[in-house]
């Protein structure tokens, strides 16, 4: 006998008498049991220090300028052309130290949950790597209205479990050391999020 077979047969003898664990129901809060609220959202994103702007997309590429102040933006390769800002350059497998350099960084979303004020990016082309979004000190999200969702079920529903997922609630920050705020330690410290009227 192996020491595998030795071990895994203790284990089993252990087990024998445990009792069976039911199954958890997962029907207890299904999607599209609320409507989803944006000023709910809104809400969320402010009291997490994200700043809400309301644009039309035709105003993205200029408000995303302003925000990244005297730096460069830099934009994943399917972002829709009309949203670039003049001078962004888009990552195309750029270096971790290339990424660092941008002035801010401007993504599309997958979906936001109105209930959390969570922003989930799946990596999409208008999405970008997940690199691209954690090393620039500013993040410009711009999100749809249709995209909001009211609870996390909703955006379980919406969203493909096989992509790699990324959820924001706000800018990054962290309170391990002394229960003190510190912003930025995981993540951009500014999150602008640009809510598109049209």
């Amino acid at each position: 006998m192996s020491s595998r077979d030795l071990i895994l047969g203790r284990v089993r003898a252990a087990l024998r008498d445990a009792p069976v664990v039911p199954v958890a129901p997962r029907d207890y809060r299904p999607a599209g049991t609320n409507r989803a609220d944006l000023d709910v959202l809104i809400d969320r994103l402010v009291d997490y220090k994200a700043e809400v702007y309301r644009v039309p997309s035709a105003e993205v590429a200029a408000t995303a300028a302003r925000l990244a102040g005297d730096g460069a933006v830099l934009v994943p390769p399917g972002l829709p052309e009309e949203w670039r800002p003049a001078g962004a350059y888009a990552d195309d497998h750029l270096t971790a130290d290339r990424i660092a350099e941008a002035g801010a960084v401007l993504t599309a979303a997958a979906v936001a949950v109105a209930e959390t004020g969570t922003i989930v990016l799946d990596a999409s082309p208008d999405q970008g790597r997940r690199v691209i979004t954690l090393l620039p000190d500013v993040h410009v999200c711009v999100l749809r209205p249709a995209q909001v969702v009211a609870s996390v079920p909703d955006a379980i529903a919406r969203l493909d479990p096989c992509r790699p997922l990324t959820w924001i609630s706000g800018p990054s920050a962290t309170s391990d050391i002394e229960l003190n705020r510190v912003e930025g330690v995981h993540g951009p410290r500014h999150l602008h999020v640009l809510i598109l009227t049209d």
